[in-house]
């Protein structure tokens, strides 16, 4: 097993529809202005969070059961940006959507 170049992340995305919708450069400006940076970078590919966020609050519960959270404790957030109170967590879903090959180990890391 190897380490999957950017080269080849390109190239699945064109020929495979691996990344969809796919960003072959890396962007870091947007009308003028600095963003978070997505696209292609040097042997990865920087995603971009949706504007649809779960963020986890125990405010509701004193007991949090990991294999069962009480759904009470969700709240739902729509924006582009979230903020994640104290002893919480936010869930959000990709722009992106992935094809990944059976072959291939991905990992997502927090930027």
């Amino acid at each position: 097993m190897s380490i999957k170049s950017d080269r080849w992340i390109r190239r699945m995305a064109a020929e495979h529809g691996m990344i969809e919708p796919f960003e072959p450069g890396q962007i870091k400006q947007a009308a003028g202005r600095s963003i978070v940076s997505y696209g292609t970078s040097s042997y990865g590919y920087d995603v971009r969070c949706a504007n649809e966020f779960k963020l986890f609050t125990n405010i509701n519960t004193t007991i949090v059961d990991p294999k069962a959270f009480d759904p009470n404790s969700f709240v739902e957030v729509r924006g582009d940006s979230c903020i994640i109170p104290p002893n919480s967590f936010a869930l959000a879903r990709t722009v992106e959507y992935f094809r990944i090959p059976r072959s291939v180990l991905t990992i997502c890391l927090g930027k």
